[in-house]
C-alpha cells in the first residue's frame, strides 16, 4: 500500500524524503488529537497547547524541562503554561526540593484531557492496525523504537535550543 504522494515524481523536489514521511503522519495524528479533545469537551484547547500535553506529559516536571522537550524558549512555554493554568488544566507550584523552581501539576481537568488524548491515539492505532495489519503495525512500532535510539535522534535531543546542524 502506498499513497499517490510517495509515487508521484512530478513534485519539484521529487518524492518526499524521510522528514516529510515522518511529518505527514504526525500532522494527521495531532489534528485528530485536537478533534478528539474538542469532541470530549475540551474546546478551549488549541494546537499550541499540545506542546505541553504531549507524551510523556507535564506532571511533576519543571517548565524549563518542558520547554527543552518542546524545543521552545522558556518564555514561550511559560506563556502556554499560564494559559493552561487560567483554563484550569494545571497549576505551577513550588518545587519541594528547591524553592527557586516550580513544578507543573495537572488538575483533574488536565488529567481528563490526557486521558482523552490517549483514547484518541488508541483509536488511531486501532485504525492503523485495521489498515496495515497487526504484523506491519508491530513492525512500524519496532522500527520507530529503533529510530528513536539512533544517534540522529539522540544528538538532536541533547542539542541546546537554538543550535543547528550536526554537533561537531
Amino acid at each position: 500500500m502506498s499513497s499517490d504522494l510517495t509515487l508521484q515524481r512530478e513534485y519539484p523536489l521529487g518524492p518526499p524524503l524521510i522528514g516529510a514521511l515522518l511529518r505527514m503522519p504526525l500532522d494527521a495524528v495531532l489534528a485528530r488529537i485536537l478533534v478528539g479533545l474538542h469532541n470530549a469537551g475540551f474546546t478551549d484547547l488549541v494546537p499550541a497547547h499540545l506542546a505541553v500535553l504531549r507524551y510523556p506529559g507535564a506532571e511533576h516536571r519543571r517548565p524549563s524541562e518542558l520547554a527543552a522537550d518542546a524545543r521552545m524558549t522558556k518564555q514561550a512555554m511559560n506563556y502556554l503554561l499560564g494559559q493552561l493554568q487560567q483554563l484550569g488544566y494545571l497549576t505551577r507550584d513550588d518545587d519541594p526540593d528547591d524553592q527557586r523552581f516550580k513544578r507543573v501539576h495537572l488538575t483533574e481537568r488536565g488529567h481528563a484531557a490526557e486521558r482523552a488524548i490517549r483514547e484518541t491515539v488508541a483509536e488511531i492505532e486501532a485504525e492503523l492496525e485495521q489498515q496495515l495489519g497487526s504484523a506491519q503495525l508491530d513492525q512500524l512500532r519496532q522500527l520507530l523504537i529503533q529510530l528513536n535510539a539512533t544517534s540522529v535522534v539522540g544528538e538532536f535531543q541533547q542539542r541546546p535550543l537554538g543550535t543547528t546542524g550536526r554537533p561537531r
